[in-house]
């Protein structure tokens, strides 16, 4: 049984570090890496990693997202940006990181924070009103938040793949009573008679 839940714990590594890879690029990764938390405790009946610290992993998962949102916002805020350059930064941002730029390892990084500029600078753009410096303002404002909020949340997400990685290595004493090997059943000696007592 205990081999069982070694397999379940690099199961869990895999997906957690898959969920890091790609909150890089926007997508959801770390609630990916929630979910897998979640199944990982259910599927060990809670011995192994308990309630409270996935409990931790999600609120950690909810931190990186508050982070990330008004790291975003701000730099369109400071560079002067309204609310379609906020939607502009958070939809190109998501856009460019699946697009990518063609550089190994980086690339959908760089695509993120890229596409987050386009995407503010065009919106901001759109409504008629702002001329073609401010939107590029707008723009520069946008990259710089995207890219403060992906590494936040890159950050929150190497917290969250530690906490996995400690919490939920499974121990021989993690596996249920039922499971743990029965002492062998040792018969008792036969009483011998003493030479006194015939």
């Amino acid at each position: 049984m205990y081999w069982l839940y070694l397999l379940y714990y690099l199961l869990l590594m895999l997906i957690a570090l898959a969920g890091l890879a790609i909150s890089a690029v926007g997508l959801p990764g770390l609630w990916l890496m929630v979910a897998a938390s979640v199944g990982f405790s259910l599927a060990t009946g809670g011995t192994v990693l308990g309630w409270q610290a996935v409990v931790v992993v999600a609120a950690l998962a909810l931190g990186s997202e508050i982070a990330e949102f008004l790291a975003g916002a701000a730099g369109s805020k400071n560079a002067g940006g309204t609310w379609r350059g906020v939607v502009g930064a958070v939809v190109g941002g998501v856009a460019g990181g699946i697009i990518g730029v063609p550089v190994p390892v980086v690339g959908p990084v760089l695509g993120a924070i890229l596409g987050a500029a386009i995407g503010a600078g065009l919106l901001e753009l759109s409504n008629g009103q702002t001329s073609v410096q401010q939107a590029g303002s707008v723009a520069v404002g946008a990259a710089k938040g995207r890219f403060w909020g992906t590494i936040s949340k890159l950050a929150f997400g190497s917290v969250m793949f530690v906490v996995l990685a400690i919490y939920a290595f499974p121990l021989p004493s993690d596996l249920p009573e039922s499971e743990e090997p029965a002492a062998p059943d040792v018969p008792a000696p036969a009483a011998v008679e003493s030479d006194s007592a015939r």
